[in-house]
């Protein structure tokens, strides 16, 4: 592993800002010291550049300095300084997602270099507490990312408004078939038929929903926490001539009764907290009848990160998912069975997750000039490219996953 200069493209004329430049460029060096795999190219604010380069083959990535806070704010704030140093244009890359790989592909080295310490770190936590998913708090932390408008999300998802991973049975496959191919396998996989009575937990746009009585002859409740989802489901499946089958509600997971068939949920597991995971697999069993199944999709992070992950919430909870928390496959697993479900399968699928999040990146990009007459500005812009893109290097790196749960109920 070596860092190198670059010779200088041009003379210092103030000492002083090469002294500066001097002094973060040997901050940055030390950050990276035991980046071990790709490399980095480092382009600095008056246009000199060096390359840190790694032992082992990995990513190729550049990151491009418009000022020097971007330095400063990563000392200081770790993964979420790195990220708002983005959002407020300290920095940029001609390829975002090749740096944010980087960064995966280096993780555990550095981990300490990515992580809020001190104050930043308590204030994170103490901010992330705030945001725990009561019943009050689970509307808010829904309300939050959801209620942007589905003006907002139409713009970019695939033709069946749907925002969780597809599942490309083929490389070339449809987006739109895709995503059918998730749902299909769900119901499939819980046993979905003519006459079920099913309940969608976290019903979204209404996708699941629709196939469930189209396809399969169901009647479903779907619940959801965002009343612009709530609108756009129920129209849809009107205009669909399904909605007499379905029950949309407003409604949180926790005051639904009755008995079901299966239940249904879709990458909503994730925004509980952890706190609430008992009290959901719960419910799960009270409204299941016995032997009824459950298929639940959940987004997961390896066990042996966990516990910092945990201890320090990243970007995604505080901008995107405020409350939310990945469970590891071991942890959910344990709360499964410890309501007394038996695991009768799982299936991951974290590659099709970043084939469907690189489809997302790639439209929301093209659609960003209509997109930004709803009133977005460029800083929710970049934020919104970091996440995508953060997500992604996620997946393809194997920091985190996406799975399909048939849970039993005995």
């Amino acid at each position: 592993m070596s860092t190198q200069d670059i010779p200088l493209q041009r003379q210092d004329t103030d000492g002083s800002a090469a002294t500066s430049r001097t002094l973060r460029q040997r901050l940055l060096k030390r950050m990276l010291s035991n980046a071990k795999a790709g490399q980095l190219s480092i382009r600095w604010p008056d246009g000199n550049c060096w390359q840190h380069a790694g032992t082992r083959p990995g990513p190729n990535a550049e990151l491009y300095l418009n000022n020097n806070r971007a330095v400063t704010r990563l000392a200081l704030g770790g993964d979420i300084g790195f990220a708002e140093s983005f959002m407020e244009g300290d920095w940029d890359s001609p390829d975002l997602y090749q740096l944010l790989a980087f960064g995966v592909a280096n993780l555990e080295p550095l981990d300490s270099v990515f992580t809020a310490k001190l104050v930043n770190a308590f204030w994170n936590r103490v901010q992330h507490a705030l945001r725990a998913n009561t019943l009050k708090g689970s509307r808010r932390n829904i309300a939050f990312h959801y209620d942007l408008g589905n003006e907002f999300y139409g713009h970019w998802l695939d033709q069946t408004m749907t925002y969780s991973a597809a599942l490309f049975m083929e490389p070339n496959n449809d987006f739109a078939a895709a995503q059918l191919a998730k749902y299909q396998r769900l119901a499939d996989a819980v046993g979905v038929q003519e006459g079920s009575r099913v309940l969608e937990i976290g019903c979204g746009w209404g996708g699941f929903v629709e196939t469930a009585i189209q396809d399969y002859g169901s009647t479903v409740v779907g619940l959801t926490l965002s009343a612009e989802q709530r609108k756009f489901a129920i129209d849809r499946l009107h205009a669909a001539g399904c909605s007499s089958q379905a029950d949309i509600r407003l409604q949180d997971y926790r005051d639904v009764s009755g008995l079901f068939d299966a239940v249904v949920s879709i990458e909503m597991f994730e925004a509980l907290g952890e706190e609430n995971r008992s009290i959901y697999f719960d419910k799960l069993r009270s409204v299941l009848r016995p032997g009824g199944k459950a298929g639940i999709q959940v987004i997961t992070i390896n066990e042996d990160r966990y516990e910092a992950y945990r201890d320090r919430p990243d970007f995604i909870q505080k901008y995107i998912f405020p409350g939310g928390r990945l469970p590891s496959p071991e942890r959910f697993e344990k709360a499964a069975t410890a309501a007394s479900f038996a695991i009768g399968d799982r299936f991951f699928f974290g590659d099709s997750y970043a084939k469907t999040l690189r489809r997302w990146h790639k439209q929301f990009e093209t659609q960003w000039p209509v997109i930004k007459k709803l009133g977005f500005d460029d800083r929710f812009h970049r934020m919104w490219r970091y996440y995508l893109a953060y997500c992604e290097a996620g997946f393809r790196g194997g920091a985190i996953n996406v799975a399909q749960y048939t849970l039993i109920r005995s």
